[in-house]
């Protein structure tokens, strides 16, 4: 699990494409301070595993699956990427729980300056948008953000200039590609209401929109 809080922005030194499959070289510091071979990094929001470690980089696998479903296939060597080490039970959770898992795929369609802020209008699946909601959590590219607004084929968010300054998110332009991955809590509850829409004994237990409500979940 991580928490959407980017600890450093890293550069990809080398993508070497397989098939059907790619090995990414990542130049970084911080994130492998006390880094070894099985750690998790979040990568521009995907989780994945260190299978070495050389000087000042990393090389992490990545395979089909997540090439189809995230912008890592995309990469060019000498972009920034957003790196977060995974979450100890100890740290703050100072943004949301992330689980590396990304739902999707989105596109900036709007960036608008306000005052100090840079309001990011972003495309969205509508399998992925159904689960955000305004004043929700969203990840973006592994960045934990607030979402602003939901409109009917995508959201905005309001990037403070500290996060444009130290994250791979300053330097996208409309058009660009981002990891998505939707509020972990929404696709639970979403599952749990399913399986209780087919029960036959709804009796023991139901919930309901109001029942979420009532309880501060919505």
């Amino acid at each position: 699990m991580f928490t959407g809080l980017v600890e450093e922005l890293g550069t990809l030194t080398s993508i070497v494409k397989g098939a059907r499959s790619a090995r990414l070289l990542i130049a970084a510091s911080r994130v492998l301070e006390d880094g070894k071979i099985g750690d998790s990094i979040a990568v521009n929001g995907v989780c994945l595993t260190v299978v070495a470690i050389e000087g000042n980089g990393f090389q992490a696998d990545v395979m089909a699956e997540t090439l189809n479903k995230s912008n890592l296939g995309d990469l060019r060597s000498g972009e920034k990427v957003n790196l977060e080490r995974a979450l100890r039970l100890s740290d703050r959770l100072g943004g949301h729980l992330v689980s590396g898992h990304i739902d999707g795929v989105g596109k900036i369609i709007r960036q608008e300056v306000m005052d100090i802020a840079v309001v990011t209008e972003i495309e969205a699946p509508p399998e992925l948008l159904k689960y955000v909601i305004p004043k929700g959590s969203v990840a973006i590219d592994g960045i934990s953000l607030t979402v602003v607004s939901v409109l009917e084929n995508s959201f905005t968010v309001s990037l403070i200039p500290h996060t444009a300054k130290i994250t791979g998110l300053g330097f996208k332009r409309v058009g660009d590609k981002v990891n998505l991955e939707a509020d972990i809590v929404g696709k639970y509850i979403e599952r749990m209401m399913h399986y209780q829409n087919d029960s036959e004994n709804k009796s023991e237990s139901q919930i309901s929109m109001g029942f979420l409500a009532d309880h501060g979940f919505i």
